[in-house]
């Protein structure tokens, strides 16, 4: 949602704060909050001029014409607000149809003042620029302000000046209150559009010889323009409408939403309710909700709720634990229903949704039982076949009972189902799987020749239309009747590779001679070539850096296709229309702040450019082009038949619903012309009468389909071209958006634009004004399939269609990233492994979640222990760990590692390349005895000879026992790293039998020299193997391999790693030069000189 309401709180804080006019505004920053827990006489305190002045008391929350309501009370002490309150406060109480608590009151000083000082004004936004009404007779009673107040619109991108305002609309103002109101107004707006305000109405605003007063405000802003705005508006709070509850989870959800790529929404409209949602896709999602509530069901909905736009199967989750969890606190009944629907989707991969929804369920799948929920679910899209299988999967295991279906079943065909009005089939037919449309039964990888024609009924169309022109004498722009045709050209902005591979399928199966997509450009990389698939081969196309250089080399592209994101959308797109040769843009990006987009309008309009979006999947036109990833997989593209046209156009707000007329109209009629999704926004940049009137004019389109939406007037144009005989071709139309007027309060559907701000905003009023008009409206959603198959039926009848024999598509081969997702190859890795997984959500150490890594404060130690040695080690373990690393950090400069680590320092080399020296010294001789050690002395004392026995054995054998001995430690100075870990060890580990074993060696090499004792190196090889074999996580065999493999020498390379990088650092700081070692430290010992 973009224009949201506002607290009147906030709305006067920033006018306060931020507005800039001569105008003397009074009683700034006068306005104290009371809630539940406000402490009055505190209150007082924070703000003294309570004590000392008339009050106004009134609640803050969202309620209109509250002076009507009686509940604003004026001339007041405090005490007389405290007296006022008493019976209000946390009170339920009905305004209209809504039933709600007040809980949130404003108090302001008392403005004494007469009836014609106050006055009324208001600025909205609508497409063609901002009105600002005036009144000169502001106040409770005044009415009908929209036939009553002056008004002057501010157009896209115009001034207000003082001039106008004071000519335009305060001709019945008092001359000595022109002035300061018009400086006010100019003021006003500017901060309205600076601010970027949608409403802002100030009814009274009282001008006295102090001043001006801002009495009662209401006021909504564009939530999008939040990353314009931050910096003004900080954390912004947006109150639910009155007699709606603000829930903890919706913040959560929202909170969710903001934070991802996707759109996650929750609104809890009766959380006692026996009918729960769980809907894929803005549009689809009112379709639902009005079929339930067409079906007698308003009173048990429960929510409205819609995720879309490939939200990754953790968030899925996260969506779908919170419904689970709100509708299993409380019984009912009949029991529960959920109904996880959704239209066909675009390029949302079904299955790791439903992957997310799957893991919810299980884990609710106790309360779930118990509440006796049954789940209906119905989708379809990219691998929808495997989603509905593992949701089938996860009802058998479960025994929740959930009834599955596919594309072939109605989209809303569900919802009869489960609130008991349609039987429920025992065994659904099951769609053709992804994997039969793809794969060439032909045997032959052969193109077939092109012999579609450009309408699937008649011959091609005399001519494809021609690009926009300008017309004679100044006219407006004339926009192009075509927009795409086999020959279209497109470029790409943004490396969206998917989609465009998705295209160049598509172009494939319709059998165009080249690819639809001649470059694409990326800002971020430098000019480059990138890999596409054409049907069989591979082939380059380039990707520039910059607009200009990809528009200069491809001549022959006139329309762009805008992946930018919402935050470069609008300045590349402007950029875009400075070019001539691009007639249509479709910006893809949901979220761009209304004023953009208007400016973006406007700057088309003038230039004779057709925009499709913002916040759009795009448009098709069958057997020519297509936007992005408009009509979904090519399993969908052949299923609807959309290689090839047919003779039914349609236009529609919602992407995903778009997808699901290809869906009905394939399944009712002889297919799709073209069909357009114009996006979800307040003010798209084509409206329906665009593309209804181009149809109109378009000899290949017999009938058109138009799937209108609640909020706009848009529909009004069709019903006014149809009765003017402008539009003469049949009209299919039903306006999504019906449960509204249903609702006790407002309800904010999933698309920017899905809001009535007044009654002939309705779908119901507008779907009855377009059957008046003469268009086919049916009853329901459910209904509008039926309807378009007897308007097709009808029209063939009279020959006016005359239906094509099919011709097979060329077959396209797999991707094999898809194949591989399908299951319909296998491929062995290049490498396994079993100690780290970041696929998903949350990185994951040897099956422990990161964030459990961190709850269980298992440390340095525990980390190691998950990833090296793939067990969670007990507490005494890690810590063991820890010494260890802590105690071979480092031993000095003179040390061979950290020698090398500081000549490589001081030589200009780089930290890693200092490390690497550094541990290259690591061996035998080095520490890296910890695994010799480890070895010798686990092999002697496994073989069960004696300590002499071994040491004399070593002697004979002329081998040196690893981990014995110390060049400046001994008996007489011992090691204190090594009595620390011996300490540590002794009190905590469970035994010690070798460790015990190698101190009785350190006896017998101690008697013959006081420094050969049992080293660091050598303490923690035999130590480690006793923690091995004795902590309980590991067999004999598996604690032999991990010595074997050389884990423990690890140990020193990681701690010691800690030191030699502290060498480094210390040498920068120091700023060390070259090192060169001194001629006196070399004993220069050279062959003598031999002569003839």
């Amino acid at each position: 949602m973009s224009a949201k309401a506002i607290a009147e709180q906030t709305g006067k804080e920033f006018l306060y704060k931020y507005i800039c006019t001569s105008a003397p505004i009074q009683n700034r920053f006068r306005y104290a909050n009371v809630t539940p827990e406000t402490d009055l006489d505190r209150l007082a305190l924070e703000h003294p001029w309570l004590l000392t002045e008339k009050l106004v008391v009134k609640p803050d929350q969202l309620i209109k014409r509250r002076g009507k309501l009686g509940l604003v009370g004026v001339n007041l002490d405090l005490n007389g607000v405290k007296n006022w309150l008493k019976p209000r406060l946390l009170k339920e109480t009905m305004v209209g149809k809504a039933k709600g608590i007040l809980k949130n009151f404003l108090i302001e000083p008392f403005v004494p003042h007469k009836q014609e000082e106050e006055f009324y004004v208001c600025i909205y936004a609508t497409r063609e620029g901002d009105h600002v009404l005036f009144h000169h007779e502001g106040g409770v009673d005044v009415g009908d302000v929209d036939t009553k107040a002056k008004k002057l619109l501010i157009g896209v991108d115009e001034k207000i000046s003082v001039e106008s305002v004071t000519k335009q609309l305060l001709s019945h103002v008092p001359n000595d209150k022109r002035l300061v109101l018009a400086q006010f107004i100019v003021g006003l707006f500017n901060l309205y559009e600076d601010l970027f305000f949608t409403y802002l109405e100030i009814n009274p605003l009282v001008v006295t010889k102090d001043g001006v007063y801002v009495l009662d405000m209401a006021a909504k802003i564009d939530a999008t323009a939040d990353y314009i705005c931050k910096a003004k508006w900080g954390d912004v709070e947006f109150p639910p409408p009155f007699g709606r509850e603000a829930y903890p989870e919706e913040a959560y959800i929202a909170d969710l939403d903001a934070k991802s790529g996707a759109s996650l929404k929750l609104t809890l409209l009766n959380p006692q309710g026996r009918i729960w949602t769980m809907v894929a896709g803005g549009g689809a999602s009112v379709v639902y909700s009005d079929t339930i509530c067409d079906l007698g069901g308003v009173d048990e909905l429960a929510n409205y709720g819609e995720y879309s736009g490939a939200p990754s199967e953790q968030q899925t989750y996260d969506y779908a634990k919170t419904i689970l969890s709100l509708m299993t606190r409380e019984k009912h009944p009949d029991g529960k229903v959920l109904i996880i629907g959704g239209s066909i989707a675009n390029f949302t991969n079904v299955a790791a949704t439903f992957k997310g929804i799957v893991r919810a369920i299980r884990d609710y799948q106790v309360p779930l039982k118990e509440h006796e929920v049954t789940i209906f679910v119905r989708r379809g899209g990219p691998n929808y076949q495997e989603g509905l299988r593992v949701m089938g999967e996860v009802g058998k295991t479960t025994g929740i009972p959930i009834h599955v279906f596919g594309t072939e079943t109605h989209m809303t065909a569900i919802v009869g189902m489960a609130l008991g009005h349609r039987p429920i089939p025992n065994q659904p037919p099951v769609a053709a799987h992804t994997a039969n449309f793809l794969l060439n039964s032909s045997g032959s990888p052969s193109t077939p020749a092109s012999t579609r024609t450009a309408s699937f009924s008649e011959n091609r169309c005399k001519a494809e239309g021609s690009p926009a022109k300008k017309a004679k004498n100044g006219a407006p722009v004339v926009k192009a009747t075509t927009l795409f045709s086999k020959h279209t050209k497109s470029i790409v902005w943004g490396m969206q590779t998917r989609a465009v591979q998705g295209m160049m399928d598509f172009d494939y199966v319709c059998s165009r001679d080249e690819p639809s997509v001649a470059a694409m450009v990326y800002p971020f990389t430098g000019d480059h070539k990138q890999k596409f698939y054409w049907g069989h081969k591979e082939i380059l196309i380039p990707v520039y850096k910059n607009m200009s250089d990809a528009m200069k080399k491809h001549a022959d592209v006139d329309v762009l296709i805008s992946f930018a994101s919402l935050r470069s959308a609008f300045d590349s797109t402007m950029e875009t229309l400075q070019y001539p040769q691009i007639h249509t843009i479709a910006i893809i990006a949901e979220g761009i702040p209304e004023a953009h987009t208007r400016k973006i309008i406007k700057a088309a309009d003038e230039k004779g450019v057709t925009i499709i979006g913002p916040a759009t999947v795009g448009g098709i036109k069958p057997g020519c082009f297509k936007i992005g990833n408009t009509g979904g997989m090519l399993d969908n593209i052949l299923a609807s038949r959309l290689y090839r046209p047919g003779s039914v156009a349609y236009v529609s707000r919602s992407g995903g619903m778009s997808n699901e007329l290809n869906n009905i109209i394939a399944r009712t009629t002889d297919g799709v012309f073209e069909g357009v999704a114009i996006g979800g926004d307040r003010y798209p940049g084509s409206v329906f009468t665009d593309h209804v009137l181009r149809y109109q004019d378009t000899d290949g389109v017999k009938m058109i389909v138009v799937l209108g939406e609640i909020g706009g007037t848009e529909e009004y144009k069709i019903c006014q071209a149809i009765k003017e005989g402008r539009i003469t071709k049949p009209v299919v139309c039903w306006c999504i958006g019906t449960c509204a007027t249903m609702f006790a309060s407002e309800v904010q559907f999933g698309h920017a634009g899905a809001c009535a701000n007044q009654a002939s905003e309705t779908a119901v009023a507008k779907n009855k004004a377009l059957q008046e008009a003469g268009a086919f409206v049916p009853k329901s959603f459910d209904e509008l399939g039926d309807i378009i198959k007897c308007v097709y039926d009808e029209l063939v009848t009279k020959g006016v269609i005359q239906p094509a024999p099919e011709l097979p598509p060329p077959t396209v081969p797999m991707d094999y990233s898809w194949a591989r997702e399908l299951g319909l190859i296998r491929k062995p890795a290049s490498f396994m492994t079993s100690i780290c997984d970041e696929r998903g959500q949350e990185l994951i150490y040897a099956g422990m979640p990161i964030t459990e890594v961190f709850k269980s404060e298992i440390g340095l130690g525990g980390t190691l222990g998950l990833l090296w040695f793939q067990r969670r080690l007990p507490r005494y373990a890690c810590q063991f760990i820890e010494m260890c690393l802590m105690v071979t950090a480092d031993h000095g400069p003179a040390v061979s590692g950290a020698h090398n680590t500081i000549v490589c320092a001081r030589a200009g080399k780089d930290l890693i390349s200092s490390l690497t020296s550094g541990l290259l010294t690591i061996g035998d001789r080095f520490g890296g005895a910890l695994d010799a050690a480890a070895k010798q002395f686990s092999k002697a004392f496994d073989s069960g000879i004696l300590p002499m026995e071994f040491v004399n054995k070593m002697k004979k054998d002329g081998k040196l026992i690893m981990g014995i001995g110390h060049r400046v430690k001994s008996i007489n100075n011992p090691d204190m790293r090594v009595q620390i870990l011996k300490d540590f060890v002794k009190q905590h580990f469970p035994s010690t039998q070798l460790l015990d074993y190698a101190l009785d060696v350190e006896k017998i090499t101690t008697s013959k020299k006081p420094n050969l004792i049992l080293n660091v190196d050598g303490f923690i090889g035999v130590a480690f193997v006793d923690l091995l074999r004795t902590c309980g996580g590991f067999t004999r065999d598996e604690a032999d391999e991990f010595v074997e493999i050389g884990a423990l020498n690890g140990i020193f390379v990681l701690g010691r790693s800690m030191g030699f990088i502290g060498h480094y650092l210390d040498q920068k700081r120091l700023r060390q030069g070259l090192y060169r070692h001194p001629w006196d430290d070399i004993s220069y010992v050279l062959p003598e000189h031999m002569s003839m």
